[in-house]
């Protein structure tokens, strides 16, 4: 290993990566080893009574999948469905889970130096499930605890036995 390699791999340590995307106007980052894969949009099955942001499920090879609209979730002004629509498959604790976001960005390597504390507002998304922001350059994420907001109670989605 050269001496370039071992002072890229010591800047790298603590660096996380994150899958970034967008809803509405806001960039947000999740966990890159919770995702599955990135799929297009299709119309899923709708279950009878279930919240309004839970779109339904689809079969992904073989296995039943709840999509969640996060730009309904989020109480985004404009959900429309179009090419850059997608859906963010992501496995969590013994679950699988679909995200519906707007588009995907790439993936962001961020150091904890590039990460702030997420400030105390009232917002939609539950304080608990904020990790922080990640902010480099130009740009700014809200980095999300997914595992922590797809497995919230207003979720309705029923957890596997652990």
């Amino acid at each position: 290993m050269s001496a370039i390699e071992k002072v890229n791999d010591v800047v790298s340590v603590g660096a996380r990566e994150y899958l970034t995307f967008r809803l509405d106007r806001e960039e947000y980052g999740i966990d890159i080893l919770k995702v599955q894969e990135i799929r297009g949009y299709e119309p899923p099955t709708r279950i009878a009574n279930a919240p309004s942001f839970l779109k339904g499920v689809v079969n992904l090879r073989g296995t039943i999948v709840p999509i969640v609209d996060m730009r309904l979730k989020f109480n985004c002004a404009n959900a429309q469905y179009d090419a850059f629509t997608v859906v963010i498959i992501l496995h969590l604790h013994h679950r699988i889970v679909g995200i519906v976001v707007d588009s995907v960005s790439d993936v962001m390597e961020l150091s904890p130096e590039n990460q702030r504390p997420a400030p105390e507002v009232d917002s939609v998304i539950d304080r608990d499930c904020v990790i922080g922001l990640g902010a480099l350059a130009d740009r700014m994420l809200i980095l999300l605890d997914i595992e922590k907001l797809m497995s919230g109670v207003d979720m309705g989605l029923v957890s596997d036995p652990c």
